[in-house]
């Protein structure tokens, strides 16, 4: 891959990128490593990478989330978080119980932490080597009104573990299990018709 290709989305940065470990590329942004565990992520749009960094450094300091350290322009600088996405990792590895109550026990941080979006994709969780799970790329969660976990839900379903991680939910937190079970299937069954069109 020809790393100069992005070189163009910097502003007022001196480390050279063509020094630095490609690590990915999602649709707002590149992330590159950088020394001491920290990495750069260059986003596509400077508005996005505000918004997204304005999240990070509200809730700075929360172990389900990057530390940030700055920003200018269309990039920021973040911690690195070792791990692989949700999506992966249970295609790999399965959905354990105790996963289900780590993200059980993360969606529950949200309400913590104030967010009116109470949902996130699959892709957005990294399960570190330890089993716990962090957030990348926070989108929306002061501004948008989501009360259950729609995008986990399509996540989970379509990698036939929902079931699962509702019987989960069921037995740990009955409460929510009952929030959730109707709006759920609901959304399942827009899915499924979706399909079959």
């Amino acid at each position: 891959m020809d790393k100069s290709l992005y070189t163009h989305y910097i502003e007022n940065f001196t480390i050279n990128l063509l020094d630095c470990k490609f690590l990915g590329k999602g649709h707002n942004g590149i992330i590159y490593m950088l020394p001491e565990d920290k990495v750069i992520k260059i986003c596509f749009n400077p508005e996005s990478c505000k918004k997204e960094y304005d999240i990070l450094e509200k809730v700075n300091g929360n172990k389900y989330f990057p530390r940030v350290y700055g920003m200018s322009g269309n990039y920021m600088i973040r911690d690195y978080i070792d791990g692989i996405p949700l999506n992966k990792y249970i295609k790999r590895f399965g959905l354990s119980k105790d996963l289900s109550l780590n993200l059980i026990n993360l969606l529950e941080e949200f309400k913590k932490l104030e967010f009116s979006k109470l949902d996130l994709r699959c892709k957005d969780i990294i399960v570190k080597p330890d089993g716990a799970v962090m957030v990348i790329d926070p989108k929306k969660f002061y501004s948008k009104n989501r009360d259950f976990p729609r995008h986990l839900t399509k996540g989970l379903y379509k990698l036939h573990v929902l079931k699962s991680f509702m019987r989960d939910v069921k037995e740990v937190r009955p409460d929510l299990y009952n929030q959730w079970n109707k709006k759920v299937n609901d959304y399942i069954k827009i899915i499924k018709r979706k399909a079959h069109k």
